[in-house]
Parts: C-alpha cells; structure tokens; sequence
C-alpha cells in the first residue's frame, strides 16, 4: 500500500510564520496582491531542512518567497522559452526533432521561486484531460521521428500512482521503442513519495529515465539518498539538472561539493543552466561571464563523470545551447550576443 499523501503542504503565509520569522521582503511579498503573486506551497520535509536563524540559507530562498519576484524586467516575459509557439496540441511541445514534452500536470509539491514556467504551474487546473492527452498521444503517433518523451509540469510525481500509471500506460500502448523522461523535484523536496508501489509502475515501462534537481549539497539528505537508491536499485537512471542560481550555488565550493555527492548517490550530474528571464527571478541570476569562469573552476576540480554540461536556453525560443567555459562572452548595449546551433543571433542580458 502507497504511504504517499499530497495533501500534506505548508500553503499559506500564517503557517508559515508559526515556524519561521520572516524577513522585511518575505514580509513584503504575503502582504502584496495575491491575485500577482507566483503560488507558494513547500511540503514539511523541505521546510525541515532551512536554517531558521539564517535569512540566507540556501534551503531558505528557493522556497520561501521575496518581493524581489515582484520586480519585472522588460526583457523577462512569462514564457521565457517561447513554448507556446512549439506546441501543435495543448500540452506538447515540439522543439526538437526527435522528442517532445508533454506537460502532464500544473501541481508542484515545492515552487521553487526560480521556476521559468511559474505561468503554467500552480493554476489549479490538474492533471491533464484526457481530450489533451489523447491529442498529444496521436501527434506522436503521426510523427515517427518522435522517440523520446519529457513528462513535466508542474511535477508529474504530484499525481496519484493510479493515474501516473494509466498515463504512462497509454504511452507505452502507441509506442514501444519510446524512451520516457519524467522531469521531478520530488526526490529533493519530498523523498517519501519514492515508494516500491511507485517503482513498480516505472518498472513495467521499457525506458524511464527519472531527471531531478538538486541545487545544494544541503539537499542531499539521507531520505533524499534512499529514494534515489530505491529507484537506481531498480534499474532506473537519474540524472541531475542544476540551476546556477546567484547566493544559492553560485560558488566554487558549493558546486564542486554538490557534483562529488551527486556521482556518490550514482546521480549523473547531466546539466547546469543559466537562468532563464522569467517574470521575477532577476535576482537568481548569475552574470554570464562570471558564471563561466566559475564553471571553468569547477571543471578543474572534478572528474568527467562529476562534470554536468553548462547550458543556456535561448530567450525567445532558440532552444538549449552549451555554453564555452574557455571563452569570455561580450556584450553590447547591456546584452550578451548568443547563437543558436544555425547561427541565428539571440540576446542575453549582462546583468
């Protein structure tokens, strides 16, 4: 029997003030207009983790909100990647040739105050139709270079065991070489969610690949350790990608730190990407140029296997790109010059 409840989330500001003494901009934030505000939600377990008496604490700022996200740039837009112009169907999105995404659900256990998508997830609209899901499955099935799936959101592990299983069930009904990614934090903010009832649903998929987020070696906790263990004890990989985050990671020690406990739990760290200019995460994020030197640091001090690539998604729908460590990046008028693998030009702001 499936010990997982969803239903228990710290959700409002009162709550929160029980347990934690908020700082002037957390303040500032609860107080504002809700109706504007990004939703907050952080489960108990996460919440366990921040440092009380430290305002910096990197546990702290990643779920705790400031004002500070009520600070818009007039570059940042509410879809910084552009996926509404690659989605054929509600849902899905088509970027890349030979794989899709498919937003399954706009419930997170955690918002995560440097979430790009922070304009879909936390609407209260659920888990996908099922009008949407069998439009998405016979887009697929219409296009047989499509052989590998992203399930995200939201976070799919937010959904009952029940109807993740039927989801990924019809998946596997419409084609069986297709290589299924389920992109989720709950292994970091809620590792009890990781259940033998929940690994038996991924067991019977021909490939499921679980690609998570650890931002902190703080979160690298013994219960987040056993349910990454239970899933690789399985047979099912986990890859890690790392949001470069500015007073949260963005440091030598902590990266290096965080990349060698990874490779310990058998976590391949996959990725770590530059901030995208989502409405209100400016203050997330880390100076282009200052952020490879620091890569380049941390290449040095860490095995192949410890080295995740450095990526960028290009505003404005350019897709994901790596970025060169050795090289120093210059701008012009307050923006970084960037290009796409067919050399088109995009814009990152110096900031």
């Amino acid at each position: 029997m499936s010990t997982f409840k969803f239903t228990d989330k710290i959700i409002t500001s009162e709550t929160i003030k029980i347990k934690l003494a908020l700082t002037e901009k957390e303040e500032l934030y609860f107080n504002a207009d809700a109706d504007n505000n990004y939703p907050f939600a952080v489960t108990p377990y996460y919440f366990s983790l921040i440092d009380k008496t430290n305002p910096l604490d990197p546990v702290r700022k990643q779920c705790i909100p400031s004002v500070d996200e009520t600070v818009f740039k007039e570059y940042e837009s509410s879809d910084p990647l552009r996926e509404d112009d690659f989605s054929p169907v509600p849902g899905l999105v088509h970027r890349y040739k030979n794989r899709v995404l498919l937003l399954i659900t706009d419930t997170c256990a955690v918002y995560c105050r440097h979430c790009f998508r922070r304009a879909f997830t936390g609407n209260n609209f659920g888990c996908i139709s099922k009008g949407d899901l069998d439009k998405a499955l016979e887009y697929i099935i219409k296009h047989p270079e499509i052989n590998e799936i992203l399930l995200s959101g939201g976070d799919p592990l937010t959904l009952n065991n029940k109807t993740l299983a039927d989801i990924l069930e019809k998946i596997e009904h419409i084609k069986r070489k297709l290589t299924v990614r389920i992109c989720t934090r709950i292994p970091v903010v809620m590792p009890q969610r990781i259940d033998e009832e929940l690994i038996r649903v991924f067991k019977k998929m021909n490939s499921v690949w679980i690609v998570t987020q650890f931002n902190h070696y703080k979160e690298i906790t013994l219960q987040s350790k056993n349910a990454v263990k239970m899933l690789i004890d399985s047979g099912i990989p986990v890859l890690n990608q790392t949001v470069l985050l500015r007073g949260i990671n963005d440091s030598k020690e902590i990266l290096v730190k965080l990349f060698t406990e990874l490779i310990l739990s058998r976590i391949k760290p996959y990725y770590i990407f530059q901030g995208d200019l989502a409405c209100g995460t400016g203050h997330f994020r880390t100076n282009l140029n200052k952020a490879t030197a620091l890569i380049k640091e941390v290449y040095s001090e860490v095995s192949g296997i410890a080295r995740p690539f450095y990526a960028v998604d290009l505003p404005g729908g350019g897709g994901k790109i790596i970025l060169n460590c050795n090289r120093k990046y210059k701008s012009e008028n307050g923006f970084y010059q960037l290009k796409d693998n067919n050399g088109k030009v995009y814009f990152y702001p110096e900031e």
